[in-house]
């Protein structure tokens, strides 16, 4: 999809949907090509693949189903190489070859989870102008800001930093379906980007993720530990959204008979941004994501 004007400006790209079952991105896409009928672009360009991997999608997978790869642990591809590899390095080309201000890379998280724009972390090759811009137009969707603890590499972010293009992940919230509160969400976030960089005009009112005003542009850093040591039932003590203290109790396991386990605790005052999809416990099982403070 491709939105010009006569006006010079900067690019953009926006994408979506590189895990077949994260469709909330795609339609987050579909929603500002619609936005944009009403409100033209004023200067630049807007692209978007708003479904890189139809494969997956069509199965409600996460994979390149042919192949069972992460299309998103495939960048920046290869002409050559295995399916994954092939599709991303027609992704990743089209992009860079338009030398965009910032990409937005749109994917859903765990089904009970809060919206939030993940940083990468700085990388180590190549010039840090195109991670400070990226964490400075985080900063501008209104969301959350989490910084990845590590690099995800051959994630299609990580991978545009290192050839020194802007990239940002955007979590919106539950995968497998639309959920129509989190693509309004998607749709402010991207909107208020695009009118930092001068293409459209801002809402009256911004978008602003409702979060204590002390919290309010601070960078959190991404934690999914501490994980269950027992196999049982999963019982949340904490929802996303909520702020917890470190120590505090979060998530509780009993066995079969009702009998406690273990009670998992809070690493760090935090934020949580999300809780598992399944309330069932083995060891080594992820309970909870935090945005640590």
């Amino acid at each position: 999809m491709e939105a010009r004007t006569a006006e010079p400006g900067p690019a953009v790209w926006l994408t979506a949907c590189a895990h077949g079952d994260e469709v909330g991105g795609m339609v987050v896409v579909q929603e500002i090509f619609k936005r944009l009928r009403k409100r033209p672009l004023l200067s630049g360009s807007l692209h978007a693949f708003p479904l890189m991997n139809p494969l997956g999608f069509e199965a409600g997978a996460r994979h390149v189903t042919m192949s069972e790869e992460d299309l998103n642990r495939s960048f920046p591809g290869n002409a050559k190489g295995t399916l994954a590899e092939r599709i991303a390095e027609k992704i990743f080309a089209a992009i860079c070859e338009t030398r965009p201000a910032v990409v937005m890379d749109l994917h859903n998280d765990w089904i009970g989870s809060i919206p939030y724009a993940v940083l990468d972390p700085p990388p180590l090759a190549g010039s840090l102008m195109a991670y400070d811009k990226a964490s400075t137009l985080a900063a501008k969707t209104g969301l959350p800001v989490v910084a990845e603890p590590e690099a995800i590499r051959h994630s299609l972010s990580h991978s545009l930093l290192l050839k020194d293009v802007p990239a940002m992940t955007v979590e919106l919230g539950e995968s497998y379906v639309v959920n129509e509160r989190f693509v309004e969400t998607g749709v402010k976030a991207v909107w208020s980007v695009l009118a930092e960089l001068k293409l459209v005009e801002q809402d009256e009112a911004p978008f602003v993720y409702p979060l204590p005003a002390e919290l309010q542009g601070r960078t959190f850093r991404y934690s999914s530990h501490p994980t269950t040591s027992t196999s049982g039932v999963l019982r949340f003590l904490a929802r996303p959204g909520d702020i917890v203290r470190g120590g505090q109790p979060v998530a509780k396991v009993f066995n079969a008979f009702g009998r406690l386990q273990e009670t998992l605790t809070a690493p760090a005052d935090a934020l949580v941004l999300g809780k598992s999809d399944s309330s069932v416990a083995f060891p080594g099982a992820p309970v909870m994501a935090f945005g640590l403070l």
